[in-house]
């Protein structure tokens, strides 16, 4: 198949390229390099079935230019994903975000339909057949979206959304759009909520995730800070596992109109994390939150849905995963 990659250079979705590419398929990344990184996606310069394509989903003439090639599955990766930088910047968020991923869905929809057709009730007016392509969108939110729960049974995707972050209000509206060209327009689309997501060639500084950052200061033998408390709790789902339901999703037409979480059902609190990084490596302090608004205490995920529909499960314990992210890091 030709697939698009949008924040193909970026932590997951380089992991994403990969696993699209040892599958045989065609793949463009699409990335503005704000966040991803071109050392991401150099082991795939020499392949002949990947290209890289620098750019802004903000930019609609040069996504003009880019789906004039027509193709199969659209992953859509790119946004702002910083929490604290959208409380801080919450424009910039919203733009990338919720409006970046509208620009995507009408260029997946004129792709489909043609943009010279028309609707007539519930059925399309095609303008022009030739110039028509089925295609399918996977848009990737998060669990920042969820409204917070104790359940030990974790987070469903029928748990109410209530988000504490621009971050996560933003993905929400994105969301809805994406479920809305389902319903209004019958174009394939899924939502996918990974939860926190962690691996090889996550950064490891100050826009790191946790599990690098804390990995990098105990090879560094530097103290492990912790924000808060530390009670809070996350499910930390391996990279190389979300990259495989991130693609799955592509290819199932059973989740066509859903959303669909992936996790471990295993919550670590941050305390618990920070001991088996350490490994009495290093000093643990805990310091003043940034931001506690935008703290969520507890996230847990349950994702029978997944299993039951994509067959998917992680197959990555949190140990064995952290062993790989640092001898990576190493």
């Amino acid at each position: 198949m030709n697939i698009l990659v949008t924040g193909g250079a970026g932590f997951i979705g380089r992991w994403v390229v990969k696993r699209l590419l040892e599958e045989g398929h065609d793949v463009v990344a699409f990335d503005n390099l704000s966040n991803g990184s071109l050392k991401n996606i150099e082991e795939f310069k020499s392949n002949s079935n990947f290209k890289f394509i620098k750019g802004d989903i903000q930019d609609e003439k040069l996504l003009d230019d880019v789906f004039k090639s027509k193709f199969d599955i659209i992953y859509h990766l790119a946004a702002s994903i910083n929490v604290q930088d959208s409380i801080d910047d919450p424009k910039t968020t919203f733009y990338n975000d919720t409006l970046g991923t509208f620009n995507v869905l009408e260029r997946a929809k004129w792709q489909m339909f043609g943009k010279n057709s028309r609707m007539d009730g519930e059925e399309w007016i095609i303008a022009d057949e030739e110039k028509t392509h089925p295609c399918k969108v996977v848009f990737m939110s998060t669990c920042m979206v969820f409204d917070k729960c104790d359940k030990e049974e974790g987070i469903d995707e029928l748990h109410p959304t209530k988000p504490v972050s621009p971050y996560g209000a933003s993905k929400i509206g994105a969301e809805n759009l994406v479920i809305s060209y389902y319903l209004s327009y019958k174009l394939p689309t899924v939502v996918i909520r990974p939860f926190n997501t962690y691996g090889p060639h996550q950064k490891t500084g100050g826009e790191g995730g946790v599990v690098a950052i804390f990995i990098k200061n105990a090879l560094d033998n530097k103290d492990i800070n912790i924000y808060g408390t530390g009670e809070q709790t996350r499910d930390l789902l391996y990279v190389k596992d979300c990259a495989r339901f991130v693609t799955m999703a592509g290819f199932e037409s059973k989740v066509d109109g859903e959303i669909v979480n992936a996790g471990t059902g295993r919550d670590v609190t941050i305390n618990e994390l920070a001991k088996i990084i350490s490994g009495g490596r290093v000093k643990i302090n805990h310091i003043k939150h940034i931001h506690p608004q935008a703290e969520i205490m507890k996230l847990k995920c349950n994702s029978l849905k997944a299993k039951a529909v994509l067959g998917w499960s992680p197959e990555y314990t949190l140990e064995s995963g952290i062993k790989e992210t640092e001898e990576w890091i190493r």
